[in-house]
């Protein structure tokens, strides 16, 4: 199982919209629980951030791969469908 790097913006409804997909997936499944999250604020954190590739928050990496950032005008929808894949992809390695 592979850690997430999340980062997040604070205030950023984006990604209290990942966060609240996150529990809920967990809710639905809780071997989801097992994965990880190291969260960063990429505004607390930026000589940490400046090292990826993203334009947007959230962003999930693992092992240095995005595997999801968010974009303008995401449904909830569509974030927990991202936020699955993350899931699915830290507990597949």
């Amino acid at each position: 199982m592979k850690k997430v790097t999340f980062f997040y913006v604070q205030g950023c409804p984006y990604c209290a919209q990942a966060r609240k997909a996150r529990t809920e997936l967990i809710n639905e499944n809780p071997e989801y629980g097992k994965v990880e999250f190291d969260e960063i604020d990429e505004g607390a954190h930026p000589e940490i951030a400046d090292q990826y590739d993203y334009w947007a928050t959230p962003a999930m990496f693992i092992d240095g791969q995005k595997i999801y950032e968010s974009h303008l005008g995401e449904s909830y929808d569509s974030a927990k469908e991202n936020v699955k894949k993350v899931l699915d992809t830290a507990l597949a390695e």
